[in-house]
């Protein structure tokens, strides 16, 4: 859903020096690790003093406690560091360090001078990235794809068309993504819902199309005023056109399927296009945006287990922030100013939107389904979405105890570092929505 992660503070400088170490291995090693066990211990003058001039300058102190507080807010609470690793580089040397959090294991990169201060300090990409898992139920034998693009007066976006092969008017539906740049598979680390979702369904007779997001292809056109109207409606109503034209196509069975914010959305682009038949809305937000990152930071926060002074300023210094973005309009405020990387245009807009309202208004079908283990989109959304809609006879609702935000089964809610884990959408969900498509 709402991907607003804090940008961990890296330190990318170039180590520059004038002569050979004189010191060894060993040594540095242990000032490395001195290096964590102060940050661990909230010395950061103390940590602050192992940088070179340079560097103390680029990164004053409290820019020092600001990264501690991020790392541990991301990797959970830190447990201990060991440096595994050196090696000499030109004139410096590097030393990494794999520091173990409470919630992940994350490796460090430091420059050493030739008076062994610290001259650069910066994550380490990781070496082994978990790859894409082919769901059993992607039987390829099933199904074709062909390249499509979504089209409006100004952008052209490529997407996949999906369709069942040895059956002939099939439904389609149109898959609409969460917030954020995303390709055409909604990827998130090795994992990819819409990729997965689209073959599931084609192996099980009902077509589908996904294309890029705008925000990824055309981002510089982003840095001004804009709503969801130039982020999501426009191009999923562009793909609902499309639907209609494509051969093979029963075109009385076009159905959109949004995720997260894409599910919020669903209820202003069905209202938009009469060609719909129905609505399948994936961990839909029933509040208001702020409303959901607030309880996502708390989440966190939680998870990190951090009780220190700096964690709880930090975590009431996001939560001042998350309050500016309640506004409803933008009175003395230029349209295009920022709050928390999104203009004020975009937060009036969605502000003065109740996605709940507009489903209640709608004479469609409606699916809405979500994971008991979404950390992000919580089952208090999913419980107004039951009470507002549930006694509706157009509308079939379900929780699903083991799913989380991508819609694969877990046996907890975790953190973002289970999305770095492959997993594939659940097929009894898949199983549900071709069943739910094929009732008449």
């Amino acid at each position: 859903m709402i991907d607003m992660k804090k940008s961990i503070l890296l330190f990318l400088l170039l180590l520059v020096t004038t002569a050979s170490f004189s010191q060894g291995m060993l040594n540095l090693f242990g000032r490395a690790n001195d290096f964590f066990q102060l940050m661990d211990q909230q010395k950061f003058t103390e940590a602050h003093d192992l940088f070179d001039t340079n560097l103390q300058t680029k990164v004053p102190t409290a820019e020092l406690q600001k990264l501690w507080g991020e790392l541990n807010s991301r990797f959970g609470k830190f447990e201990s560091a060991a440096a595994v690793q050196g090696k000499t580089q030109g004139e410096f040397f590097t030393v990494i360090v794999d520091a173990k959090f409470a919630n992940d294991t994350q490796s460090f990169i430091m420059g050493f001078d030739k008076a062994q201060k610290i001259a650069g300090f910066f994550l380490k990409p990781r070496s082994t990235v978990a790859v894409y898992l082919n769901p059993a139920y992607a039987d390829t034998t099933l199904y074709s794809q062909k390249e499509i693009y979504i089209k409006t007066l100004a952008h052209n976006l490529v997407g996949l068309l999906t369709t069942p092969k040895k059956i002939v008017n099939y439904p389609v539906v149109i898959l609409v993504h969460g917030s954020g740049p995303s390709d055409m598979d909604e990827t998130v680390g090795p994992n990819k819902p819409f990729k997965d979702l689209a073959a599931g369904l084609a192996a099980k007779g009902i077509a589908s199309i996904r294309y890029v997001k705008r925000t990824m292809v055309y981002s510089g056109e982003f840095g001004g005023v804009f709503t969801v109207k130039e982020e999501t409606v426009d191009d999923a109503l562009a793909a609902v056109a499309l639907a209609g034209t494509l051969p093979g196509i029963d075109k009385k069975e076009i159905y959109l399927f949004g995720h997260s914010l894409g599910a919020m959305l669903a209820p202003k682009i069905a209202a938009l296009a009469p060609s719909i038949k129905g609505l399948i809305l994936a961990e839909a937000p029933a509040r208001k945006f702020t409303d959901i990152m607030v309880e996502q930071n708390k989440y966190m926060y939680d998870m990190a287990k951090d009780t220190t002074q700096a964690g709880k300023k930090q975590l009431a210094g996001i939560m001042t922030e998350l309050d500016r973005t309640r506004i409803t309009q933008a009175g003395t405020m230029k349209p295009d100013s920022s709050i928390l990387g999104l203009p004020v245009s975009y937060w009036v807009d969605l502000n003065n939107y109740n996605q709940v309202d507009a489903a209640r208004k709608l004479n469609k079908r409606m699916l809405i389904i979500q994971g008991a283990n979404d950390f992000q989109v919580p089952v208090t959304d999913y419980n107004l979405w039951n009470t507002a809609l549930g006694q509706k006879g157009n509308v079939t609702l379900k929780l699903y105890p083991d799913l989380n935000y991508l819609l694969s089964s877990q046996l907890e809610k975790g953190s973002y570092a289970q999305y770095q884990q492959a997993s594939s959408v659940s097929e009894t969900l898949i199983n549900d929505i071709v069943t739910w498509i094929k009732q008449k």
